[in-house]
């Protein structure tokens, strides 16, 4: 009997621990907490400057950012991105864009990977795609920016 209530007592440990650790994993706090805060605020900067049709959105990439586009090549570089952006805009077809940040991972020091839902919408707010992205954001003397981000559509290419 004694047996059995050592192994129940061990089991019941061993999965606190395992729940905690999962909890860490998906709950953000302290450092984590302040970068997804930060990185919200500058998701809404990135709405705003997006419809603006403003090339400054660069800005909240790093120099040596790529942009993992799908059915493409990499945009790597702010060069590279001041292009792709011009090219966007000058289109005129995405008026608009929306993330939601699901999870963020990391240990909100040096490095944060966000993954999340995007929308893009045409003139007068209509849904022209959505789907999901990953983002990996560096923090700088500047604050958080985005080092590599990839996305791709929930729809099939057609």
């Amino acid at each position: 009997m004694k047996q059995n209530n050592l192994v129940r007592a061990i089991l019941c440990t061993a999965l606190f621990l395992i729940y905690n650790a999962c909890q860490a994993q998906t709950t953000p706090t302290g450092e984590l907490l302040k970068a997804k805060k930060a990185i919200e605020k500058i998701n809404v900067l990135y709405f705003d400057l997006f419809s603006k049709s403003d090339p400054a959105i660069v800005n909240l990439y790093t120099d040596d950012a790529s942009l993992l586009v799908p059915n493409g090549p990499a945009v790597r570089g702010k060069k590279a991105l001041e292009k792709d952006f011009k090219d966007t805009f000058a289109d005129g077809k995405v008026k608009g864009v929306k993330f939601h940040t699901e999870n963020v991972y990391g240990d909100g020091k040096e490095y944060l990977a966000e993954e999340g839902t995007w929308q893009v919408f045409k003139q007068g707010g209509k849904l022209l795609d959505d789907g999901k992205y990953l983002k990996l954001w560096r923090k700088t003397k500047a604050g958080w920016k985005i080092f590599r981000d990839c996305f791709n559509s929930d729809h099939k290419a057609g």
